[in-house]
């Protein structure tokens, strides 16, 4: 039997409010004639007529047939998925089935909705003139307007942020940019004129292409055009059973980043003619073992300062567990990148001759690849930063080395914060700080003057040149650098840094193109590599070029450290790269690309010297170097939001957070807007004390809000399906949309389409997965990455095993998914807009225009008037991404610090009464708390006050007992790993 053209594989059906209001005022897109309803057909049991020469009723019947489980899952006396089963009676599917018939195919909800707007505002301006009289015109709009809901906003702020509290010791905002005016500054923030050119052209030739197609026209029909027909010149995908045969093989490990190097992959002429040992003894810090670990065993702390390639990330730890440490607990090795952590892993258990997950292994999120034979780990630093919850004193380690700690990431400087108290509780433990920079100083004196051990480099000299005037597009420079350096100058391959996906992959494509218009050019491998790319695709950076062909790399900002590869000889440094930096009024994190720092540039100039002399072509000016950029890149606590990060501190224990010892504080206007939006969603009481929800909520790896819906999902009873949700929305784009193919991509992925929501579009996407039995050729089918389908399904056991521990319920709601749409309100109403008109929304609390995202299912149809969303996406404009339509009432329910339904006859008066009683309602309960507080401290005073009366100097059963409850810590003698602590 063919596969079915459905790609649901789970029925789509039809559910009516019980509460509905009318079709306006209706919560989700009700419109049954919008666009793209010959994807969505009406089913009629009605006789219907044989179907025309198209093939849309034939496509609809498919989709009926086929989307049922294929083991009888759904059986037809099933009401629970029955799309009529909410209708009482026959006639009203047939009143509703003439009604869509009379409908036009090529019916527009968007123009029809643009078209209203535009007569309302015609009448409205019709009547201010006084050119018509209110009894001459129809009022329909201002009916309509009279049943909308229309939402308060209200301004409230908890006790704890009143203004008159100090979170940190740095009150100011650290400006992302030296100079906010400065050349580099401003080019920064008009882009490269080249990717907007290509942007614009692909715009310009998916609509020439949809322009021309003459499928679904009359003419098209006329003619006998069908989809296949128009899609014949189109390169179609290989094989698809061979595909998935090929790819089933490795299914198992496919998503993992080791499985995809090989021992021989980018190895230098060096690396081929030398075997494992005899290169580890050739590197710089193998030379130096002896003094280095006898620095080791003399201090508590170190810092290890070494040039990128002396050996540091791979030796240290195998040195450690040559000395012994190992047989006293785990050697850790913290890295700010998952890339570097698994690459690390790699190579350290290929020298190591074991396989990796035996005695060496990682772990980064939701990817768990140790035993319990590992003794040498690699991990990101926010792996170990939430081991730490559960072992604030990381017993199982007896070193850990924070390496790459000169990047000052986020989880990183958390990291150094803690461990000032872990080292003062546990004197056995030994902790290392690598730096690849000169600001090995800082590390040292926040660890009170802890050792710097130098590592001599064996780095060749590198040429640096700068560029003889500013340079206003950095993409279309560094193309015409890289062609100078491929036809003039000899030998060596080239590494490009940029700044991200697109920045790389126009680079790449403007690289081949200009190379294919020379006459007869040397042979040139251009290699992107950028973090959201496929595993098995980074990897191919490592492979060796075939003879006489020279490579070029384009990546990020993740070459400059974290990667190693054989063979560069010239660098092309652009000088930005893409930061992540807070935007208040949005209230989100953005990447804006801004100039990088002095420290990113001598790193990226080293690159070029690992092999032998190189060159390094600076597309900046000396000038601009010394005065535009930065000396060391802004610390990530500075410049990002941090409500994970609050709360994971609270989570510790961490009651104030300015006595936490941060080596650079964040911003007092960071700290307060990220404990306002953990208070929003409950994870913070009026006194800003971790509530029993904000406990449970820092036991998942993953944002608040998402934390959050899988917490509420057990009360709602739709904890299968939120788990679901939560872990597509945990990986990257599930859809593929290859450049000559988008059409029909774009119509396989409308197939999908939940038009309430798109998180229920991601959930119809899994189960029509699941019910194919996760086939891999019905992945390719419907133009979905099927890795990104089973990370989900990986990430998905891994929720489940964190929600069993934590005794949760795993409840399905069914085909309910009204009661999924509520629980997901409940975890986005700090994130909701109402829509204003014309395809715009207005965000409740910030007042931003956004739009809904071109991806989303919501785009094409009816527009809701209050919706919820996930993340916003700022391109040309700010757009909303992963959308579900909400009915307001839930948000004034379970949004009500916020929101309240407006009431007939309410008053602006009324509004600010109820802002005050609000206010006076909490700041009477916040006084409460401190009163139970201050009386607890003194009971407690009083209690330490009697006992250490009572013990004397002699000690004795009293002195036990205080010991016992914790009033004061002793040291314990007690054997762990062979070692006392």
């Amino acid at each position: 039997m063919e596969e079915s053209e459905y790609a649901g594989g789970m029925p789509k059906r039809r559910r009516v409010e019980t509460h509905r209001r009318n079709d306006r005022n209706h919560s989700g897109p009700r419109d049954r004639s919008a666009p793209n309803s010959r994807n969505r057909p009406q089913r009629d049991s009605t006789p219907t007529p044989p179907p025309p020469e198209n093939d849309d009723e034939d496509r609809a019947l498919d989709r009926d047939w086929y989307g049922g489980d294929e083991m009888g899952g759904h059986a037809f006396g099933d009401e629970s998925h029955n799309p009529f089963a909410a209708y009482d009676s026959w006639e009203v599917q047939k009143t509703e089935s003439a009604m869509a018939e009379r409908m036009s195919s090529r019916y527009d909800a968007r123009k029809e909705q643009r078209q209203r707007e535009n007569d309302a505002w015609e009448t409205n301006r019709m009547l201010v003139s006084g050119v018509a009289q209110r009894r001459d015109l129809s009022m329909d709009f201002d009916e309509e307007e009279a049943t909308r809901v229309h939402l308060l906003v209200h301004e409230l702020r908890p006790p704890f942020l009143d203004g008159r509290t100090i979170f940190t010791k740095q009150l100011d905002p650290v400006p992302a940019v030296r100079d906010n005016q400065s050349d580099m500054a401003v080019f920064s923030r008009k882009g490269s004129k080249v990717v907007k050119e290509a942007r614009q052209q692909r715009e310009r030739e998916r609509q020439a292409q949809a322009a021309t197609s003459m499928v679904g026209t009359t003419l098209g029909t006329i003619m006998g055009v069908k989809e296949e027909d128009a899609d014949s010149a189109l390169p179609m995908p290989a094989d698809a059973e061979a595909a998935a045969e090929a790819e089933k093989k490795s299914a198992g490990n496919s998503n993992k980043f080791s499985q995809h190097l090989k021992k021989s992959d980018g190895a230098s002429a060096f690396s081929q003619s030398k075997t494992l040992r005899e290169q580890r003894q050739y590197l710089p810090a193998f030379a130096v073992r002896e003094d280095l670990l006898r620095v080791i065993r003399e201090n508590q702390v170190i810092i290890v300062v070494g040039e990128t390639g002396s050996g540091k990330t791979t030796q240290l730890a195998q040195f450690l567990n040559e000395d012994g440490y190992g047989n006293l607990g785990m050697i850790g090795c913290t890295q700010p990148r998952r890339v570097a952590a698994m690459s690390v892993a790699k190579r350290v258990a290929e020298e190591m001759e074991c396989p990796l997950g035996g005695t060496v292994g990682y772990a980064i999120r939701f990817e768990d690849c140790t035993s319990k034979d590992t003794i040498i780990k690699y991990m990101t630093d926010g792996v170990l930063l939430r081991e730490s919850l559960n072992e604030p004193d990381l017993d199982r380690y007896s070193c850990v080395i924070m390496d790459e700690a000169h990047e000052r990431a986020l989880n990183t400087d958390i990291l150094m914060g803690l461990f000032k108290k872990i080292l003062q509780r546990r004197r056995d433990i030994k902790l290392i700080v690598t730096s690849a920079t000169m600001n090995s100083k800082r590390f040292s004196d926040f660890f009170g003057g802890a050792p710097e051990f130098i590592i001599p480099g064996r780095t060749f000299p590198v040429d640096v040149l700068f560029h003889r005037s500013p340079v206003e597009d950095y993409v279309d420079q560094a193309v015409h650098q890289v062609l100078s350096i491929h036809v003039s100058m000899e030998a060596g391959d080239i590494l490009v840094f940029m700044t991200g996906q697109e920045d790389i992959e126009i680079t790449c494509e403007l690289i081949q193109k200009r190379l294919d218009a020379l006459n007869d050019p040397p042979k040139l491998s251009i290699l992107p590599i950028y973090s959201q790319m496929p595993a098995d695709l980074q990897a191919k950076i490592f492979d060796r070029a075939a003879p006489g062909v020279r490579k070029c790399i384009v990546a990020t900002n993740i070459a400059e450290t974290s990667l190693t590869v054989d063979g560069i000889k010239y660098v092309v440094d652009s000088g930005y790269s893409k930061m992540k930096v807070y935007n208040p009024k949005m209230g989100m994190d953005t990447l804006q690309i801004t100039p990088i720092s002095q420290a990113n540039a001598s790193q990226r100039s080293g690159r070029a010297g690992r092999t032998g002399p190189g060159k390094a072509f600076r597309l900046f000016t000396e000038k601009a170097f010394k005065d535009e950029l930065y000396m060391q890149t802004i610390p990530e606590i500075q410049r990002t939001n941090l409500s994970n990060t609050v709360l994971m501190l609270k989570s510790l224990g961490v009651k104030d957070l300015l006595d936490f010892d941060f080596m650079d504080p964040p911003p007092q206007e960071t700290i307060t807007t990220s404990m306002f939006d953990l208070w929003a969603l409950g994870a913070l009481d009026n006194m800003g004390e971790l509530t029993d929800l904000g406990r449970k909520m820092s036991a998942f790896p993953m944002d608040p809000s998402l934390s959050k819906l899988l917490i509420t999902s057990v009360q709602y009873g739709c904890s299968e399906e939120m788990i679901t949700i939560v872990s597509m929305l945990s990986v990257p784009n599930v859809f593929y949309r290859p450049k000559e193919r988008q059409d029909e991509a774009d119509a396989q992925r409308e197939k999908f389409w939940v038009h309430e929501s798109d998180h229920l579009t991601y959930l119809q996407v899994y189960l029509a997965w699941q019910s194919n039995r996760f086939s891999e050729s019905w992945c390719i089918k419907h133009f979905l990455h099927a890795k990104s389908l089973r990370r989900a399904k990986e990430i998905r056991d891994q929720l489940t095993d964190i929600m069993k521990l934590q005794k949760m319920a795993l409840v399905s709601c069914g085909m309910d998914w009204d009661v999924v749409r509520k629980c997901i309100c409940s975890g986005y109403y700090h994130q909701a807009a109402r829509y204003k008109g014309s395809g715009e929304y207005i965000n409740l609390r910030t007042n931003v225009s956004v739009q809904l995202h071109p991806t989303s299912s919501l785009y094409a149809g009816h527009p809701p008037d209050y919706v919820v969303y996930h993340e916003l996406v700022l391109t040309s404009k700010v757009y909303v991404s992963t959308v579900t339509a909400v009915d307001p009432h839930w948000l004034a329910d379970l949004g009500g610090v916020f929101y309240s339904v407006k009431e007939k006859g309410y008053s602006v008066h009324q509004k600010r009464f109820t802002e005050t009683e609000f206010n006076r309602k909490m700041e009477i309960e916040a006084q409460m708390a401190r009163d139970k507080k201050a009386a607890e401290d003194r009971k407690a005073a009083e209690e330490a006050r009697v006992a250490k009366k009572t013990v004397g100097p002699g000690g004795g059963a009293a002195a036990k007992k205080v010991v016992q409850h914790g009033a004061v810590r002793k040291p314990v003698t007690k054997k762990r790993f062979g070692r006392p602590f």
